[in-house]
């Protein structure tokens, strides 16, 4: 079923100008008389369209979840962080997997040995999720996992480790990302191509409608686009689109809309606009109301769209790290006042490293102080009214209709995502806020405006990779020496084969090859004979970043010497964007890629999920200048030093090595050490950057006396 969307009327309670939403926000001045054209002030809570909360009561019955993401380094360790948060007043739990975990590979295997235990709990075996969730009671504790690529492995763990607990799916309440489709946009974590990978997600809406009925199939999650630069309207269109897309799904599987949609979820980034975010919230509700109607539901709750919400991590800071506190107060602020179910506050650190314990106490009170001190939870929507909400929640209603029914002439999502659609406007928004930050148009305080000039100095957290690595490589050994390898391979086999029929459940499969103990690496491979696995490619935006850029003198400069350097050598600047491992963030590579094309680069950007032998190929085939690293995941201790020895193996030193990225001070002297030349942390401005390389490119190309 797909509705004709421009036929769908917005129904109103009072009769509507149908003026068109303002495009400019520069100077908003509104009152009473300009709400009369808005058509949706008199929705109220708890009854479609949702505008003002799914739930009538909202907060004055039941505050929001405080729900903290974490995991890191090993089950042990996140087990017991975990009840060290229960403890602490956190109410719902929410695991980050590492990423070999998320892309589908063992902890042995030699690809990924940089990042086991890095950004996330490395989770290998049934084995691993029963000491992940020892003494925690499942029956009665919700659980969200983050995870869309191996997403199959990770729910048959979880499954039979709750079984083995003595906890039937039944009585398993919680949410699973499953929301691929976002992975192809932005996140990157995905493992097969994009028809295979919505078979998955499908089967385990499918699964849990008869099996899990209090689990939640779906998060569909807007945060990732948001971090990766998406505005607020593009956040919202494309997050409701790709929810469409599983609403299809499940039809299309025989389920009663009624049977799966009130178990979908939605999943927000919350940034520093503090009024359009919670107008973003709002909107949200209310699209989502209007999008499920045509499917003609019987229940209610089908059209109400429930909502997990994060504050920002790109919007923390390295310099001054403490005033993340405050931008984080705010972004939480924000998501309350939008009435969200759950949320997550990002720790002061997060723009170092993993969040240390402190950082985390310091982002799980946060939450405690908004709930027990500001008595928030006393009222309803407590923006609405406000002239100015009213507005944004609006503007935000039809400029995000106006994107979802560009996405439906497409096709719908997955289409649209063939062609590479969705993930360019993003990119571009993203190339033009960077722009506007570097221009000092958009004030960042502490990095382009009152800057403090001290070094603060605070404690991080720091995984041990090397000792992540041994346990699990050591457990993965125990495991394969004590298990029944004849039912293994049955198993495998079994699922193989159920991939290669469509109307197998691949989710039944799962469980029985996790029952066997096979591990997450088999699992994904038998799949992945079937499915093969997904290669993006690698396209980039031209003109934004130097359009906001225009008179701006360092990005002057920095043509001016590239221009004085295609002189001087016969070539101009040739760099090589790439990064290491299995980090799949990649806002800052291609901002960097589209910003040096822009200032007279030659740019090459490499594939995602490289080796260190694999960029070093690339480098010296395209002979290029500079080869810049993104790190975001905390790898390149282990990654970056390794693809400098490379390089000298091959006689090769004379290309030079920039790192940037979330890079600890304390990293530096390792980076340094291992022949890195330059490296540029969270803030740098591009074009500074590009003047630096380049000064440096031409002292290394300076005539010969």
């Amino acid at each position: 079923m797909r509705p004709d969307f421009a036929s769908i009327p917005f129904q109103r309670s009072r009769t509507s100008s149908g003026i068109e939403p303002e495009t400019s926000e520069k100077s908003l001045q509104y009152g009473a008389a300009d709400m009369e054209a808005f058509e949706h002030l008199d929705y109220a809570a708890g009854i479609p369209p949702f505008l003002r909360g799914p739930y009538a009561s909202m907060y004055t019955m039941r505050p929001w979840t405080i729900r903290q993401y974490a995991g890191f380094s090993t089950a042990e360790e996140s087990n017991t962080f975990y009840k060290n948060a229960l403890a602490a007043g956190q109410r719902g739990l929410s695991v980050a997997f590492d990423l070999p975990t998320h892309r589908g590979y063992d902890s042995d295997n030699a690809f990924v040995h940089g990042d086991v235990g890095q950004a996330g709990v490395a989770i290998d075996s049934v084995e691993d999720m029963r000491i992940l969730f020892a003494d925690i009671p499942l029956e009665n504790m919700s659980v969200s996992m983050t995870m869309n690529g191996a997403v199959l492995p990770i729910m048959a763990f979880f499954i039979v480790a709750a079984e083995e607990f003595g906890v039937q799916p039944n009585q398993l309440s919680g949410t699973i990302q499953n929301d691929v489709l976002k992975e192809f946009m932005v996140r990157n974590t995905y493992i097969y191509p994009p028809a295979p990978s919505m078979r998955i997600a499908g089967d385990i809406i499918e699964w849990c409608a008869h099996k899990m009925p209090r689990f939640n199939p779906v998060s569909v999650s807007g945060y990732h686009m948001h971090e990766a630069g998406a505005p607020a309207d593009l956040e919202l269109a494309y997050t409701l689109a790709n929810g469409l897309e599983y609403v299809r799904t499940g039809l299309d599987r025989g389920l009663e809309i009624d049977s799966f949609a009130p178990r979908l979820s939605f999943f927000f980034g919350i940034g520093m606009d503090h009024f359009t975010e919670i107008a973003k919230l709002r909107a949200a509700r209310l699209l989502w109301a209007r999008l499920i109607q045509p499917f003609a539901p019987r229940n209610p709750r089908s059209m109400a769209l429930r909502m997990h919400c994060q504050t920002s991590g790109y919007s923390l800071t390295a310099q001054d790290p403490h005033n993340n506190v405050a931008r984080t107060t705010l972004e939480a602020l924000s998501a309350v006042c939008g009435q969200t179910q759950s949320l997550h506050t990002n720790a002061l650190d997060e723009a170092l490293a993993l969040p240390s314990t402190h950082a985390a106490r310091v982002a799980r009170n946060t939450q405690l102080i908004l709930r027990e001190e500001s008595r928030l939870t006393r009222a309803i929507d407590p923006w609405g009214g406000s002239y100015l909400v009213e507005h944004l929640t609006h503007t935000l209603m039809h400029q995000a209709w106006k994107h979802i029914q560009e996405i439906e002439s497409m096709g719908g999502m997955t289409k649209a995502i063939a062609t590479g659609f969705p993930k360019m406007r993003i990119e571009e928004a993203a190339a033009a806020k960077q722009a506007h930050i570097d221009r000092g148009d958009e004030i960042i305080v502490g990095v382009n405006a009152f800057q403090s000039g001290a070094n603060t100095e605070i404690p991080l957290l720091r995984v041990d990779n090397a000792e992540v690595l041994a346990n699990q490589s050591r457990r993965l050994e125990e495991l394969k020496k004590s298990r029944d390898m004849t039912k293994v391979r049955a198993s495998l086999e079994n699922l193989h084969a159920a991939a290669s029929q469509k109307n197998l459940n691949l989710l039944d499969a799962a469980v029985e090859a996790a029952r066997d103990r096979a591990t997450l690496g088999e699992i994904s491979s038998a799949l992945e004979t079937v499915f093969g696995r997904y290669t993006a490619h690698n396209e980039t935006v031209t003109g934004i970043y130097s359009a906001v850029m225009e008179t701006d003198q360092a990005t002057d400069r920095a043509r001016f010497l590239a221009d004085q350097f295609a002189d001087r050598s016969g070539r101009r600047p040739r760099i090589l964007v790439a990064k290491l491992g299995l980090d799949g963030h990649d806002r800052g590579a291609r901002a960097i890629a589209t910003a040096f094309a822009d200032l007279g680069f030659d740019v090459d950007v490499g594939p995602l999920f490289q080796s260190p032998e694999e960029v070093a190929r690339q480098a010296i085939e395209n002979d290029v200048h500079i080869t810049g690293i993104s790190s975001l995941a905390g790898a390149h201790r282990t990654l970056v030093p390794e693809f400098m020895k490379i390089l000298e193996q091959h006689h090769r030193s004379d290309i030079e090595v920039v790192v940037g990225g979330i890079i600890p001070a304390e990293d530096y002297p390792l980076l340094h050490q291992s022949g890195v030349r330059e490296i540029f942390g969270p803030g740098t401005v591009i074009a500074e950057a590009a003047i630096t390389i380049l000064h440096r490119l031409l002292d290394d190309h300076a005539p010969k006396s």
